[in-house]
């Protein structure tokens, strides 16, 4: 299998890695300039020609892996003489090389939109155009068919659509990390799929829509099920940043995408509360 095959099937492992790349030779080298290797923590695919090279290359490449600098490439220039530096053993086949070394992450952050009514949609819309997992769950089938998700097509999400009759069973199947917006048409589910929620400790921003007197309802309806303030904290409620007061679905997606930004970023951001109640 060639480089880039493993880099296809490690990508869609989302198995984080480091391409090496040998980017230049000066004199004689085991491997030409362009040879390329990836390296994952467990394992390495391709060789840019053996020895202390390439177990340099090993080293400083899990080094990254390590550190979680994946971001900004680095180049290391390495002699390949008796006298050079050689922790695994001596090349002296008396040339120098040149590594470029590039992690990928390819790790996506997950959002999950429970009911993709008008507000959902369009929170859909504009979330579809970042390189994320995008669950879209409702137990309305009609509100996932192909033709009303059609302005989902030209973004970079990758769409998974989870009809089902109860959606709060579907808050187990989340990877750890996800991201909620809980937005359905039944404050009831809502309130179901808000409690599963909570009962993982693992999940990241968790949003339900409402204005504070629904939410002042769901406090008291969660702490009789026995969540504690602390647990409750955990939900923002309303959602969305504070840019504007209107309460159409794109004013009230894009404000809560502004929020939700940060997050797929890995930044942190505190939870702010619209100006206006969002809806019901």
């Amino acid at each position: 299998m060639r480089w880039f095959e493993h880099l296809a099937h490690l990508t869609q492992a989302q198995v984080p890695l480091v391409l090496v790349t040998l980017l230049s030779v000066r004199g004689h080298a085991p491997r030409e300039a362009g040879a390329k290797m990836l390296v994952t923590a467990e394992a390495t695919y391709g060789s840019i020609g053996g020895g202390n090279l390439e177990a340099t290359a090993v080293a400083l490449a899990r080094q990254m892996l390590a550190q979680g600098g994946l971001v900004v490439p680095q180049l290391h220039t390495l002699r390949l003489t008796e006298k050079a530096p050689a922790e695994y053993g001596v090349q002296c086949c008396g040339g120098e090389v040149t590594l470029l070394l590039e992690g990928v992450n390819p790790h996506r952050p997950c959002v999950a939109i429970f009911g993709v009514g008008h507000v959902g949609l369009a929170l859909a819309r504009v979330l579809s155009l970042l390189p994320i997992e995008l669950w879209l769950a409702d137990s309305r089938a009609a509100m996932l068919a192909p033709e009303r998700l059609e302005g989902l097509a030209p973004g970079q999400a990758q769409v998974r659509l989870c009809p089902a009759p109860i959606l709060d069973s579907l808050v187990h199947d989340l990877p750890a990390g996800a991201h909620l917006v809980v937005m359905t048409h039944d404050h009831a589910e809502d309130l179901f799929v808000l409690e599963a929620a909570l009962r993982r400790g693992d999940l990241g921003f968790m949003g339900l829509i409402g204005s504070e007197g629904k939410w002042r309802r769901f406090q008291q309806k969660l702490a009789q099920q026995g969540f504690s303030a602390a647990d409750l904290a955990r939900v923002t409620c309303p959602i969305g940043l504070p840019l504007t007061r209107s309460k159409t679905p794109e004013a009230i997606a894009i404000a809560t995408a502004a929020q939700l930004l940060p997050l797929l970023e890995g930044g942190l951001v505190e939870s702010a509360k619209p100006s206006a109640p969002a809806e019901g």
